[in-house]
């Protein structure tokens, strides 16, 4: 059995910070999807004034060990991928911390934690 490496990861919220244990696996996979829901939001954005934009598939991220970790956005909502959003729910047996965080400062803490 191959024993998955876990650190802290911070998320700077607007009124503080959570941490907890994520993988780098975990780490990966969380930027991948941030990287598809920048895509997303990119082309939302560059639509030409008047058009309706073909609506984008809202982006879920779930990781479930060491602690339940859901980091949801519906890109179809924000007019430029500087004003996105994300819904982040943090779980374990003992806590739950539901909030809103800043989707470019979410992007800068998964990398930093990646570097």
């Amino acid at each position: 059995m191959t024993e998955l490496t876990t650190t802290q990861l911070c998320i700077h919220l607007p009124n503080g910070s959570v941490a907890f244990d994520f993988s780098l696996e975990a780490a990966t996979e969380l930027r991948s999807a941030l990287d598809r829901l920048m895509v997303s939001l990119k082309e939302l954005a560059a639509k030409p004034a008047g058009e309706r934009a073909k609506p984008q598939a809202t982006m879920e991220f779930k990781q479930r060990t060491p602690i339940f970790v859901e980091v949801f956005c519906n890109p179809n909502i924000y007019p430029t991928p500087f004003a996105a959003k994300v819904l982040l729910t943090v779980r374990s047996a003992d806590v739950r911390i539901s909030t809103e965080a800043e989707l470019s400062q979410l992007i800068e803490d998964v990398n930093t934690y990646l570097a």
